[in-house]
């Protein structure tokens, strides 16, 4: 195990909204109770002002780092920059990562238990959006007695939910990380999504999303995730990674069978992907990523920043395809137009959309110096560092 690493830890579990004090969601309905799976590490200072929320992305989960027992292979899914003396440090920080309401990973989504029916809720669970996500998240920094976070960072659809934060809640986040994001999905991040969903529609064990009984849709879940894992990828990579070596063959075949490296790391992405995710609970948080769009609730962009007051860090990756440079730097037009203050970084990588989930100096460097710029304003008898 890595001296750096946070070590083992255990996901909690916390329980909000019981009837009748259920969730009013963004669509209108309610949703009660709501469990939140979360995972903190480091420790809070003495008045709770060192706290950072790391929000996930589309396939994430709240274990965001450490590991679950001492047989653990697979560490959290930023490991590489959540730890002692790395880049968000929890020798200096307290980290909170929770999974998403809709999610698979131990938070109310559509797997499950419908109180007034017994049953996985499946498509009778509600419609939720990106603002109910942070809400929830919002319940849970509450619950945990913080009242300002130092700093909201995430990438991807991890991104939607900073701003979002940031929106929502001006008073309760002293920054925000924006990483590889945007302020809207555009058509090809929404087309995208909707052949996803068309893969899961499409194979049989889906049944219209009643599965829990029977077998999963594995077969459509996989192919959506084989396609989600190229769009994440950049053909630089992609050619540095495979090339277009053959898998235990010497020459071409019309056998169909596996017959490029790169076709079998796709299988093995999906099907390992099967084993730990929700077809449906895919379905739904595609959606909510493709109705996100601050300028349709807000107004133009200088309008839906106008009430922020949060420091922000824009980070994007010049060979990121999928949430593409310029799709940045309209976010930080938008913040400029009203003088909020705003620093961003174009990072040149060679890994396309997943370059900020990659060892890299330059990142853990401008997001560790932009924190701990924001820290400087802790009074000292607050600090840990």
């Amino acid at each position: 195990m890595d001296a750096n690493s946070v070590g083992l830890v255990q996901t909690q579990k916390v329980t909000f909204a019981e009837p009748p004090n259920e969730i009013l969601l963004e669509g209108g309905q309610k949703l009660g109770p709501v469990t939140v799976a979360y995972e903190t590490y480091g420790e809070l200072n003495d008045d709770r002002s060192n706290a950072i929320l790391i929000v996930h992305a589309l396939s994430g989960d709240a274990h965001v780092a450490g590991y679950h027992s001492p047989e653990d292979e697979d560490p959290g899914w930023w490991e590489i920059m959540v730890g002692p003396g790395k880049g968000i440090d929890t020798n200096k920080y307290f980290v909170i990562c929770s999974n998403v309401i809709g999610g698979c990973q131990g938070t109310t989504g559509p797997a499950s238990i419908n109180p007034a029916t017994q049953k996985p809720y499946g498509l009778s669970f509600p419609v939720v959006t990106i603002a109910d996500m942070v809400r929830v998240q919002k319940m849970l920094v509450d619950h945990l007695g913080i009242k300002k976070l130092l700093n909201v960072i995430g990438g991807s659809m991890g991104g939607l939910q900073v701003l979002q934060w940031a929106v929502s809640y001006p008073d309760s986040v002293e920054s925000v990380s924006v990483i590889a994001s945007t302020y809207r999905s555009s058509p090809q991040q929404i087309a995208f999504h909707e052949v996803f969903r068309n893969a899961i529609y499409s194979d049989t064990n889906w049944n219209k999303g009643d599965y829990y009984d029977g077998e999963p849709p594995a077969k459509g879940l996989a192919v959506a995730r084989m396609l989600g894992h190229i769009t994440y990828l950049s053909d630089e990579s992609m050619d540095k990674k495979f090339g277009r070596r053959l898998r235990h063959k010497e020459e071409f075949g019309y056998d169909f069978s596996t017959d490029f490296e790169v076709e079998s790391y796709l299988r093995y992405q999906g099907y390992k992907f099967v084993e730990r995710f929700d077809a449906n609970s895919l379905l739904y948080i595609t959606k909510a990523m493709d109705y996100f769009d601050l300028t349709e609730k807000y107004g133009p962009l200088p309008e839906a920043f106008k009430k922020t007051k949060s420091k922000f860090l824009v980070m994007s990756f010049t060979s990121d395809w999928l949430f593409p440079p310029y799709q940045s730097k309209k976010i930080v037009k938008g913040l400029m137009a009203n003088n909020k203050n705003v620093t961003y970084c174009e990072v040149k990588a060679a890994y396309g959309h997943d370059a900020f989930l990659v060892e890299s100096e330059t990142v853990t460097a401008v997001i560790r110096d932009f924190i701990a710029g924001v820290a400087r304003g802790i009074p000292e008898n607050n600090r840990t560092d």
